[in-house]
C-alpha cells in the first residue's frame, strides 16, 4: 500500500461494546487530496472506526498514527488539534447562530477565548466561503437555512480549523439531487486544495461518483480496499453484503375480491393538497411519489392525524374514522412510520424494549397500568427475530443502534400493534442495501399476511421492487396511477418530468 502521502493511519484496531465486537484488527490508511469512500452495511463498524479516529471512542487495541505521531488512542481535542473533522449526520450546528457565528464558534472554545469577535466573524466567515465559492448570508441563522446550507456551513467550520482530514457521514441523506451536485463540487475544490476526504454513504451511486478510492467494511472487518475503477454497481453490491441481491419486481397478486382497508375521498388541506381519492386493499402495496415539495409527505401525516384536514374522509374497514393525532389512528388500526426515525420515530435516550412495546402498552399493561414484563419481552423477542435487528441486549440503549436497526425498531414498534393499515413515509432513508432489502421483504411478507400497506418514497427502484400500483402528486394533486407493466423506473420518471 502506497503510504508516501498518508496524513492517517489506522493499524490493528480493534473494539469491542458488551462482548459484541464492533472492529476486528482494522488497518486503514487516509491519503492528503484523495477522496476515500468508506462504505457498508449498517452496523458494520465504520461509525465506530469514525468515532476511534475523531477521539470520541477509545479502542481495545491498535494504533492511531497521523501526522508522525503514534498514540493507542485519542482524545477528542488532540483530534481536533491534528486536524481531523467529522461532519456527523446531525451536523451539530446551532441554529440560533448567524452563519459567521457557527462557522467561528469552535475555533473559539478550541482556543479557550471567552469573548466573541463579530467583526472578525465575519470576516473569516466571508474568507472561508468564498474559499470554497459559495454565496451565503454570514448574518443569517441557521434556523432560516436549508439543510444543503447547514451542510456548507459545518464544513466551512472545518475549514475554519485547518482541517487535514475531514469526515463526512452520509451528508447526502436529506438533500436534493442539485444540492448533491452542489456539495460533490465543494469535495472536489477540497480535494484540490489537499484535504483528505473520508466520504461515508450507502448509497451506491454516489460512492461510484465521487469517490478516487473505496473502501467496503463487513462484520467489522475491512474486505475491500481498491480504486474506484475496479468497482461496478454488482461487485459492490457483492462486497457490501457478501452475496449478491437486485431490485428486481417482486410482487404477489392480490384476490380480486379484496376488500378496501384504507379509503380516501376528497383530501383536502388549504395549500398542501386537495380533491385525494385512493383505496388500499388488503394484501396490496400501494406507492405514492412525486418531486419534493409535491404534497407526498403531507397526504400521509393528514390521514394519521398530524395535518388538519379543511375537507375529504379517511375510511378504514369501511368505518369512517377522524383523528387529531397519531395515537388516535393507531387505536382505529393505522401504524405510521415517520420519515425521520431520530426525532419522531425512537426515544435515543430509552431501551430497545422500551422503544418496541411504546405503542403497544395497552396490551401489555395489567390492572394499574403495571407492565406484564413477561408479554413485553415475548412482543420484543418476536419483533427482534422477525425483523432481524442486530443488537447485543435488548436492554442496550437504541441510540447504541446502526440506523438501519433503528428503523427496524421503529417498524416493529409499529407492527406490535398489528394494525390493520401500515403508513410508511420514507422506510429507507438513511439505510444501507442490505437492510433496505430486509425492510423491503418485511414489507412484501405483511401484505401476503393481509395487511394493507401505503408506501411513500422517492426511491423510485424500491417502489417498482413491492408495490402493486404507484400514485404520483404533483403540486398537491394526484395525477397519475400507474399499475401492471406500467411499473417502471424510466415511465415513473417520465411522468414525474411531464
Amino acid at each position: 500500500m502506497n503510504t508516501s502521502t498518508s496524513v492517517l493511519r489506522a493499524h490493528q484496531i480493534t473494539k469491542t461494546f458488551g462482548g459484541v465486537t464492533a472492529l476486528r484488527s482494522v488497518s486503514l490508511d487516509i491519503r492528503a487530496g484523495e477522496v476515500m469512500c468508506l462504505a457498508g452495511t449498517n452496523g458494520c463498524g465504520k461509525s465506530t472506526l469514525i468515532k476511534i479516529l475523531a477521539g470520541v471512542e477509545h479502542p481495545d487495541s491498535g494504533e492511531i498514527h497521523i501526522n508522525k505521531h503514534t498514540a493507542t488512542y485519542l482524545q477528542p481535542l488532540d483530534a481536533i488539534h491534528h486536524g481531523i473533522q467529522v461532519i456527523f449526520q446531525d451536523m451539530s450546528v446551532f441554529p440560533d447562530l448567524s452563519v459567521a457565528e457557527n462557522i467561528c464558534f469552535g475555533q473559539r472554545v478550541a482556543q479557550g477565548e471567552k469573548r466573541a469577535n463579530p467583526r472578525s466573524d465575519r470576516k473569516k466567515a466571508k474568507n472561508i466561503l468564498k474559499r470554497l465559492g459559495i454565496v451565503l448570508d454570514i448574518n443569517a441563522e441557521l434556523k432560516d437555512l436549508s439543510v444543503a446550507d447547514r451542510q456548507i456551513v459545518a464544513i466551512a467550520r472545518a475549514l475554519n480549523r485547518d482541517v487535514r482530514v475531514l469526515f463526512m457521514d452520509e451528508p447526502t441523506t436529506a438533500l436534493t439531487h442539485r444540492e448533491v451536485r452542489t456539495l460533490f463540487s465543494i469535495v472536489d475544490k477540497l480535494k484540490q486544495q489537499g484535504v483528505a476526504i473520508v466520504f461515508v454513504s450507502h448509497k451506491t451511486d454516489e460512492v461510484l461518483s465521487i469517490s478516487d478510492r473505496i473502501v467496503v467494511m463487513r462484520n467489522g472487518e475491512i474486505v475491500a480496499d481498491a480504486p474506484r475503477d475496479q468497482f461496478t454497481p454488482h461487485r459492490l453490491a457483492e462486497a457490501l453484503l457478501g452475496y449478491v441481491t437486485t431490485e428486481e419486481r417482486d410482487v404477489t397478486p392480490i384476490c380480486e375480491n379484496a376488500p378496501e382497508i384504507l379509503t380516501v375521498t376528497n383530501l383536502g388541506a388549504r395549500r398542501l393538497f386537495k380533491d385525494i381519492n385512493f383505496c388500499v386493499r388488503a394484501g396490496e402495496i400501494v406507492g405514492i411519489t412525486g418531486l419534493l415539495g409535491s404534497g407526498r409527505s403531507e397526504i400521509a401525516e393528514a390521514i394519521v392525524g398530524k395535518i388538519n384536514l379543511d375537507h375529504g374522509q379517511v375510511s378504514v374497514d369501511g368505518m369512517k374514522v377522524s383523528f387529531r393525532s397519531s395515537s388516535a389512528a393507531l387505536k382505529a388500526g393505522i401504524a405510521y412510520v415517520p420519515p425521520d426515525r431520530l426525532t419522531q420515530g425512537v426515544f435515543l435516550g430509552q431501551s430497545i424494549v422500551h422503544n418496541i412495546i411504546a405503542s403497544a402498552l395497552p396490551t401489555v399493561s395489567g390492572f394499574l397500568g403495571w407492565i406484564h414484563w413477561e408479554k413485553a419481552q415475548n412482543i420484543v423477542t418476536h419483533a427482534i427475530d422477525t425483523l432481524a435487528i442486530k443488537i447485543g441486549s435488548s436492554d442496550d440503549l437504541v441510540s447504541t443502534l446502526s440506523g438501519g436497526n433503528q428503523q427496524k425498531v421503529v417498524l416493529g414498534k409499529c407492527l406490535s400493534t398489528h394494525p390493520k393499515v401500515l403508513i410508511l413515509n420514507g422506510p429507507t432513508v438513511g439505510v444501507d442495501i442490505g437492510a433496505k432489502a430486509a425492510i423491503m421483504q418485511i414489507l412484501r411478507k405483511k401484505a401476503q399476511e393481509g395487511m394493507a400497506i401505503l408506501l411513500i418514497s422517492d426511491d423510485l427502484p424500491e417502489l417498482v421492487s413491492v408495490c402493486h400500483r404507484i400514485l404520483v402528486v404533483r403540486q398537491g394533486l394526484l395525477t397519475h396511477e400507474i399499475s401492471d407493466s406500467n411499473i417502471t423506473i424510466d415511465h415513473i420518471e417520465e411522468v414525474l418530468r411531464a
